[in-house]
């Protein structure tokens, strides 16, 4: 069994990392013990059972005596360091709290050490607490905080889980000073998730002219292609077609193909412009969620635009959707990726729930959290360890559309997949059961498919 030793201050802070690190993620049996008479402490101190120690310098907590006092936007790095070793399993690791030095003592003495510079511990609690979020107060029109603003886009490793690559280096420490348990055993996973903003693009003759109007505008549809639109309006009034927007069965077949279970995350009533285009106890939403349970597939909730900091709107939502979907609502993603840090992962403990898939950015795809498993998270204010999990997002179908062709878009989410793949970690991807058949998303709609036939 390891012995962690750590110094006398932040603790909570503290032990959430090394629980979230060496419990969660490596699997490893341990013993955290605060600092003590039987070993000076300044600095985060592994003893292994054979005596040999590995000691990652303390750049981050030891500043911070004062409970909270780190959480300050000055005390985000404002310039990262790059390295690479033996240890590391990928060229040019980001620094972000520490030096890049790692110093062994000579392997011929007993108990032998390894001093290792990149507070790595520091570092990986940046990343999964998100409290850089709190601290930096940029926000866009939708308040909330832009990819453009962090650390990781702005040092360009936002699309490397760098949590992963601190953990393989951690564990390639360990092996050489002669750690000889077994780390947890992981198995790459797809995770399948699909945000029900609408359910029928046409099911009134205003909201057609409406929808027909926005592709005129936009210049996404001639003359022929109204005739075409028109064409098919009349087939879905007839019933000769389905509405454009009624993807589910089509989505639940390639699911199937590959035996992966689909996530629909279903809306509530809100209060704003941007949410209420279905009513959740409407028969066509009841007739659609008994099919997705009926399928075996899994709902979920898609909290509205301003349920985000707010426990009783979210509440009133997750009650709603229980009793008309006749089904337990566990997990989900806010709408617009709307998020507030621990606001929001604080009201989705409260009202019970287990997961949340929110955390990517509204404006570029990639690891916002740095890290491709999921883990249970930390609230930075109450300064403490959740039951709540999060599962990060790592690619979104609405992102790149206006700036990527479908092939491109293919490659990035492609790129995405192989990083995860990597870690044997899990790839949460995000596609609208409304952006498959309309005008707009019709070519791209070949680049999830290649997603199933990859995993197939």
């Amino acid at each position: 069994m390891l012995k962690i030793y750590i110094p006398e201050n932040n603790i909570a802070e503290r032990k959430y990392i090394i629980d979230t690190i060496f419990g969660e993620f490596l699997g490893a049996e341990y013993e955290l013990r605060v600092k003590s008479e039987e070993l000076r402490v300044d600095d985060w101190v592994i003893e292994l059972e054979n005596g040999n120690k590995l000691i990652i310098e303390d750049h981050f907590f030891n500043k911070f005596p004062e409970k909270l006092e780190y959480l300050k936007e000055e005390n985000i790095p404002t310039s990262i360091e790059f390295i690479e070793n033996r240890y590391t399993p990928q060229k040019n690791i980001p620094v972000i709290y520490g030096t890049s030095t790692i110093t062994p003592s000579p392997f011929t003495l007993h108990p032998s050490s390894l001093i290792c510079g990149i507070d790595i511990f520091a570092s990986i609690f940046f990343m999964l607490t998100r409290w850089e979020e709190y601290a930096n107060k940029s926000r866009d029109s939708h308040n909330r905080f832009p990819a453009t603003a962090s650390l990781a886009y702005k040092f360009n490793f936002l699309h490397r889980p760098v949590v992963n690559e601190y953990l393989e280096m951690l564990k390639s420490m360990l092996l050489e000073l002669g750690y000889s348990k077994e780390f947890k055993k992981r198995e790459y996973k797809l995770t399948l998730t699909h945000d029900v903003d609408h359910i029928y693009a046409w099911d009134s003759p205003k909201k057609f002219l409406i929808r027909l109007g926005g592709d005129i505008v936009r210049k996404r549809v001639n003359f022929v292609g109204i005739f075409k639109l028109l064409l098919e309006y009349c087939k879905v009034l007839t019933k000769r077609a389905k509405d454009p927007f009624d993807t589910f069965d089509y989505i639940m077949d390639l699911s199937d193909k590959i035996g992966v279970k689909s996530h629909f995350f279903f809306m509530g009533r809100g209060q704003t412009k941007h949410d209420n285009d279905y009513f959740s106890g409407s028969k066509e939403a009841k007739a659609i969620a008994d099919n997705i349970k009926k399928r075996g597939h899994r709902i979920g909730i898609h909290p509205t635009y301003n349920a985000y900091n707010s426990f009783e709107q979210f509440k009133s939502e997750k009650d709603e959707l229980e009793q008309n979907l006749n089904t337990q609502i566990r997990f989900g993603r806010e709408h617009y990726l709307r998020f507030e840090i621990p606001t929001t992962w604080q009201i989705w403990e409260d009202n019970g729930m287990a997961w949340d898939s929110t955390l990517s950015y509204a404006d570029e795809d990639g690891f916002r959290c740095g890290v491709c498993y999921e883990y249970r998270v930390f609230n930075i204010l109450t300064r403490e360890h959740l039951k709540l999990k999060e599962k990060p997002l790592i690619f979104m179908d609405a992102i790149d559309i206006e700036k990527l062709s479908p092939k491109e878009m293919q490659e990035a989410i492609f790129k995405l997949i192989s990083q995860v793949e990597r870690y044997n970690g899990e790839a949460v991807v995000l596609w609208h059961n409304s952006n498959y058949n309309t005008i707009k998303w019709k070519k791209y709609k070949k680049v999830y498919e290649a997603i199933i036939e990859y995993h197939s």
